[in-house]
């Protein structure tokens, strides 16, 4: 698999992940993770975050030690702009606002998180881009990194991400959901989604790196774009 990179220097490197890829290897250690790839074509590659195998997106590796200790800052401090686009169910009441909720690990599962008064401080900025009848396409600015937080905040409002079968609904979405008078094909057995993975990708990183000001901007993969024409088309 050849990475999609969209920028790289002698310090960093950034990815556009495709939706199904792990970010880095598992506990297991038994899929090849995009890590796993750039170490093979690249040498010393430092994990600096991750994005969940679902989430589509940019996401920066460092080169060397000292790139991996200055990114490594930038997130822990805040001072890394992260913006992420999704698509969720409902329409939003309000076109922005802020989600101001603390995170913990779910104390009976282990692959889950949830909004507790007793965790770490999270906020996530919302801003709609589009609203559909069914569906809100919406722009996220992270001020913390959680694990899952913009599906838990977005759960925690009642508008979650998009086939999420962690804090929502994990049913695909099907055209026949939005076109009426859909006719199946006669050629085909059953109705193939149109979406069938979560609705979330890391889009924009904006950050300051010895002196020098980057924005790096990963376009929205096919499968949104076609699920966006296809909204946009059944609009009304």
């Amino acid at each position: 698999m050849q990475p999609d990179i969209i920028f790289e220097n002698d310090s960093f490197i950034a990815i556009n992940k495709p939706s199904g890829l792990l970010s880095i290897p598992d506990r297991l250690g038994q899929e090849v993770s995009l890590k796993d790839i750039l170490k093979e074509k690249k040498g010393t590659i430092y994990t600096v975050h991750r994005l969940d195998r679902e989430t589509s997106g940019i996401i920066v590796f460092a080169k060397t030690g000292e790139a991996h200790k200055q990114l490594s800052q930038l997130f822990e401090g805040r001072e890394m702009e992260k913006y992420y686009q999704g698509l969720v169910y409902g329409k939003m009441v309000n076109p922005s606002g802020n989600i101001d909720a603390p995170i913990m690990e779910h104390p009976g599962k282990t692959t889950r998180m949830m909004t507790h008064a007793k965790g770490k401080a999270s906020s996530t900025d919302y801003t709609v881009l589009e609203s559909f009848r069914l569906y809100s396409w919406v722009e996220f600015r992270i001020h913390t990194g959680r694990t899952h937080q913009i599906r838990v905040h977005m759960q925690h409002i009642g508008h979650s991400i998009v086939c999420d079968e962690i804090y929502g609904d994990p049913k695909p979405v099907l055209l026949s959901s939005l076109k009426k008078n859909f006719k199946l094909a006669k050629t085909a057995e059953e109705e193939k989604p149109i979406l069938s993975r979560l609705a979330l990708h890391s889009h924009r990183l904006k950050f300051t790196l010895n002196n020098e000001t980057f924005e790096l901007e990963a376009p929205v993969p096919k499968d949104l774009r076609a699920v966006l024409q296809q909204l946009r088309k059944w609009k009304a």
